[in-house]
């Protein structure tokens, strides 16, 4: 690409600097509002990321990356389709067509997923710019992977990081020490548990960029992260490799691409050339045949340090200070490297109800072979077996590093619908060496408390049905039971449970007479309302009992009756006559 704030970074303070008035000026070629610091955003460089991020090595292993920055002037408009006429950067803009589309994919599949974590694309898209140009300029088969391996230098300490080998090879052909794999720049102990299936092939593959994408969002959303908020949309970025240069640039690349962006033929997109470990810009060269694993890093990648710079010596130690001396043209241990074995810190018991959060934390130390505690190491904490629990993000892995005692406390586990139980395993990133397994146990739902939601008479007539319907209100410890089973039944009497063959019913979905109801379950407010009841001819008061997971029970009553007719009323007596009869009159006599 052109060089637009100079041709190359350089690593220190110069990259720091030169990064941060790159951002500042393509912030100041956008649109008014949109700024690198503005009242609505964090200053890069200001993000603190969390200790466990801060100490980790990042889903990159902090690997080298491309440190292009994108042209200061906007990506629209496209290429005219009638033309084919290109302006300044729009070249950029381009992205090809089967990279754009695992972007998209992993999107929409994250927002499924994770709603909350809102991720954009775009995300996806500046950070697979700035780990491998996007995939290459989009050298990828129909299938989306890569024609050839992208690998990463060898982190042996010589410059970079060290992360000694973890899957022997079988990512980055590299038995001795790990190298960051694929488009999307994972090291394999991440991948190991990072990793996911973007294009239904049935396999996990960091060198497919639909794998490799999808992999990418659960990482960035693994924490709760809502990414539309500035400071765990930095978070994010710093955890994929903790670097603030590398935070600028995606946030360049992430600004350039929201401004618009086209999709390319696979193959033709713009190669970078700048990288965070080098300061000569190398000839970048893309063979055909794959370079052979473990010996060759990706192209215009150059393992170690910068040709003509030395590493600096480290100092003895004084000898009055206790510190040992590392022997010159050796690498010291890293506080991994002194870890002999890992101790549950105090975990108390584990048990949680199905769908809540367990209140106990896994701890794990980490100690040398003397019970002594090692600090910033990361432990690795994973959910194993058959079990739909998970640590809080909804992830099964959780990798965090201790704290000056020694000891990793991992995210809240959170119970899942399988009951039963669980079990967990803590071991040393990066080491074989003794871990931790914990046992977890999720118990059902429960509810210990049932109550009718109204007091109305239930009443019905021989043969009829009942007009109102039973509905009853779960609780446990006073909050709504939601999602707890129950079970309603007919029976004989307050003292006898077994089932009345006789009086209301129910019935199943062949209209048959059913006495017992199993299978039912509260609402998410912890609402039970039972299916139609029925009556047969037969007259009398009867009992419906329901019970529920964890105890809680309520009989109700249930009275069929014939409905009351009223006797007719006696005929009226007739008024008496307002007049005298005829008959009443005094008769005249003759007087003698």
């Amino acid at each position: 690409m052109a060089a637009h704030f100079g041709r190359r970074l350089y690593k220190g303070a110069a990259t720091t600097a030169v990064a941060a008035l790159a951002v500042a000026a393509l912030s100041a070629s956008q649109a008014p509002g949109v700024t690198a610091d503005g009242p609505d955003r964090q200053s890069a460089a200001d993000a603190t990321p969390s200790p466990e991020i801060a100490e980790g090595s990042g889903a990159t292993g902090n690997s080298p990356y491309y440190t292009d920055l994108p042209p200061l002037n906007s990506p629209n408009p496209s290429p005219s389709a009638s033309t084919g006429t290109d302006t300044s950067g729009v070249s950029e803009a381009g992205i090809p067509a089967t990279v754009l589309d695992a972007y998209k994919k992993a999107e929409a599949s994250l927002r499924e997923k994770k709603p909350g974590c809102n991720l954009p694309w775009q995300l996806l898209a500046a950070i697979g710019k700035v780990e491998s140009g996007q995939a290459r300029g989009g050298r990828v088969s129909a299938d989306g992977t890569t024609l050839s391996p992208i690998l990463g230098p060898q982190l042996d300490g010589n410059g970079f990081a060290l992360i000694k080998d973890t899957d022997n090879g079988a990512y980055d052909g590299n038995s001795s020490y790990d190298q960051a794999v694929g488009p999307m720049q994972f090291i394999p102990s991440t991948w190991e548990w990072a990793g996911r299936d973007g294009n239904g092939d049935g396999r996990q593959d960091p060198n497919n960029i639909y794998d490799a994408a999808l992999a990418a969002g659960h990482y960035l959303c693994r924490f709760d992260w809502d990414l539309s908020d500035q400071r765990d949309l930095d978070r994010a970025i710093l955890s994929y490799n903790n670097s603030t240069e590398y935070l600028n640039t995606v946030l360049s690349w992430l600004e350039y691409y929201r401004k618009g962006t086209h999709e390319i033929p696979d193959g033709t997109g713009t190669l970078p050339a700048d990288r965070s470990d080098t300061t000569v810009r190398p000839t970048p060269t893309y063979p055909s045949s794959p370079s052979t694993p473990g010996t060759s890093p990706e192209p215009g990648r150059t393992p170690g340090k910068p040709s003509g710079e030395a590493p600096s010596p480290k100092p003895p130690a004084d000898p009055g200070s206790g510190t040992p001396t590392t022997p010159p043209g050796t690498t010291p241990p890293t506080p991994t490297d002194t870890v002999d074995h890992l101790e549950d810190a105090g975990t108390a018991k584990l048990t949680a109800m199905a769908g809540d959060t367990f209140g106990e934390r896994l701890r794990a130390r980490a100690e040398t072979d003397a019970g002594k505690a090692v600090a910033k190491v990361r432990i690795r904490f994973t959910v194993v077996g058959d079990t739909d629990t998970t640590f809080s993000g909804g992830e099964s892995v959780a990798t965090v590093v201790t704290d000056s005692s020694g000891v990793a406390v991992a995210p809240a586990l959170q119970a899942g619908e399988k009951t039963g139980p669980v079990a967990v395993r803590a071991t040393v990133a990066g080491r074989t060496v003794k871990g931790v397994a914990y046992k977890a146990t999720v118990t059902e739902r429960a509810a210990d408390t049932l109550v009718r939601t109204g007091d109305k008479a239930l009443t019905c007539v021989p043969g009829g049905e009942f007009a109102d319907p039973v509905e009853l209100k779960a609780t446990y410890e006073g909050g709504a039971a939601d999602k707890v089973a129950a079970t309603a039944t007919l029976v004989t009497s307050a003292d006898d449970p077994a089932v009345n063959d006789k009086g209301p019913y129910f019935k199943d979905a062949d209209g048959n007479a059913v006495r017992t109801l199993g299978g039912l379950r509260t609402d998410a407010n912890g609402l039970l309302k039972l299916p139609q009841l029925y009556a047969d001819d037969t007259a009398g008061t009867f009992l419906l009992r329901v019970t529920t997971a964890g105890g809680a029970t309520l009989t109700v009553e249930l009275t069929v009756a014939a409905a009351e007719t009223e006797s007719p009323a006696p005929p009226a007596e007739p008024a008496p006559s307002a007049e005298p009869s005829a008959s009443a009159e005094p008769s005249a006599s003759p007087t003698a």
